[in-house]
């Protein structure tokens, strides 16, 4: 069942199961269309996943990367591991993007996916990867909402 639209609730939430096609196309959902608009950026992620960015937010994130140093070697390995896989999808009419054999491949993505809202993003997971990802968060959350705290990050 999806969920009602609120005013004032903006960005990605919510998780949706699907399977990439033959092509390796998949579906984005609506409620994550109307957000995403017709154009995106996807690349590589954190944790084996993909990112799927709007293009505005994309911008800011590459306006992060050309803040880095050039001399740092960690820096530069960064920028070496988003930027050269990343692609410019357009939205078919059907609502799907096509995802690259290189992304597929890093991301174990086969067949059954799960898109997860992410607020500025959306991480695009094989679903074996994200039942994997998933369990080990559920048992670690107060170990993980621990560190947030001593960190200073109050939810």
């Amino acid at each position: 069942m999806d969920s009602p639209e609120v005013p004032g609730i903006d960005g990605f939430i919510g998780e949706y199961s699907h399977s990439i096609d033959a092509k390796g196309r998949v579906i984005i959902p609506q409620k994550f269309r109307d957000e995403l608009g017709t154009t995106c950026v996807v690349s590589k992620g954190l944790d084996g996943c993909l990112w799927i960015h709007p293009v505005e937010e994309w911008r800011v994130f590459q306006s992060r990367i050309r803040s880095l140093s050039k001399i740092d070697r960690q820096s530069r390995q960064f920028v070496r591991f988003f930027l050269p896989g990343a692609v410019v999808c357009e939205l078919d009419k059907q609502g799907r993007i096509l995802i690259p054999a290189a992304l597929r491949r890093y991301g174990g993505i086969s067949k059954d996916i799960v898109l997860a809202g992410m607020d500025t993003r959306i991480e695009l997971w094989s679903a074996e990867r994200w039942a994997e990802e998933t369990e080990v968060n559920d048992s670690n959350m107060e170990n993980i909402a621990e560190h947030l705290a001593e960190l200073g990050v109050e939810i």
